[in-house]
């Protein structure tokens, strides 16, 4: 068979492969890039940032669990000014394909962050506006959760001048009416799903684990409630392209999410147990499409039998 197509649509944004990494696991910069080519990726979406610095929350952090990890590292970044002069150029030398991705207390915040990306080099493609961190003063001011705030941030972050895609919150029953609301209020597209809200406990302390006390899980855990999500809003808005992420970590996890209605996936937690996990994915997604006849990848889109 010939080689298969890996290029992917996402709304206005052509990438030129299907897998991306996921934010807040990858870093600001190009710190993945002693371990993988950034070039051979769709993009690499950077951890998400504010209009000012942020310190995030008190250690400890990150815990294992048993099918994932748990995490509540708050947001931490340097600002996107910061991030923009000292990160990005390192970054772009690599060859990668960009997204950004910002973050607020206020939809003034969302502003102020999306008017200090205007004017980036052309390969910083889109900005992931990210309604769905849990991990901020315990997950109980989501965007996410509401179609209407969800709706006023993407408005507010119009002068980022990309196109934007809006993460969304698996926390909710509200999904496919907040993405909806995200696509009329101007996202090309979503990523489904963010972190799923959960605690962990140390049995000998009888303290929680994290530092902040509750936090976001991740890993393939979540895998099977990203892959309901993606199917969720697919069904209900055909039109509107999705980013698939949670719990990838080999081929047949990115095209069951694709399957589902994603265009394009990300790798986020495998990283952390294996840097080169996101180009193993690549590599065995392009494999798994040859030893079934699939000239396109983006032939997968939606194409679950039901």
């Amino acid at each position: 068979m010939s080689r298969v197509d890996l290029s992917v649509q996402v709304g206005s944004v052509r990438l030129a492969a299907p897998v991306l990494t996921a934010s807040g696991t990858a870093g600001h910069g190009d710190e993945l890039a002693r371990f993988v080519d950034l070039s051979r990726l769709g993009a690499v979406v950077v951890k998400s940032l504010s209009a000012d610095p942020w310190p995030g929350n008190p250690a400890p952090r990150v815990h294992e669990t048993t099918a994932g990890m748990i995490n509540s590292v708050g947001l931490q970044g340097p600002g996107v000014a910061a991030w923009a002069a000292e990160e990005l150029p390192p970054l772009l030398a690599t060859g990668a394909t960009v997204v950004a991705s910002i973050w607020g207390r206020t939809v003034e915040d969302y502003a102020r962050a999306a008017e200090a990306l205007a004017g980036l080099p052309e390969r910083v493609v889109a900005v992931e506006v990210n309604l769905s961190c849990p991990n901020l003063d315990g997950g109980a001011h989501l965007f996410a959760h509401d179609p209407v705030a969800s709706a006023e941030v993407l408005h507010a972050t119009e002068p980022a001048g990309l196109p934007r895609w809006a993460k969304l919150s698996p926390n909710t029953d509200r999904l496919v009416e907040v993405a909806g609301a995200c696509a009329e209020a101007g996202a090309e597209a979503v990523t489904l799903v963010n972190t799923v809200m959960g605690m962990a406990i140390d049995t000998e302390s009888r303290r929680p684990v994290l530092g902040a006390g509750k936090g976001g899980l991740s890993g393939p855990a979540i895998h099977p409630i990203a892959v309901r999500a993606v199917h969720d809003v697919h069904g209900a808005l055909p039109d509107l392209p999705i980013v698939g992420v949670g719990g990838v970590a080999r081929a047949e996890d990115a095209v069951e999410l694709m399957l589902a209605g994603a265009s394009a996936v990300e790798v986020g937690t495998a990283t952390f147990a294996d840097p080169r996990s996101v180009l193993h994915v690549l590599e065995g997604l392009e494999t798994w499409c040859r030893r079934h006849g699939v000239a396109r990848v983006a032939e997968l889109t939606g194409a679950v039998q039901t």
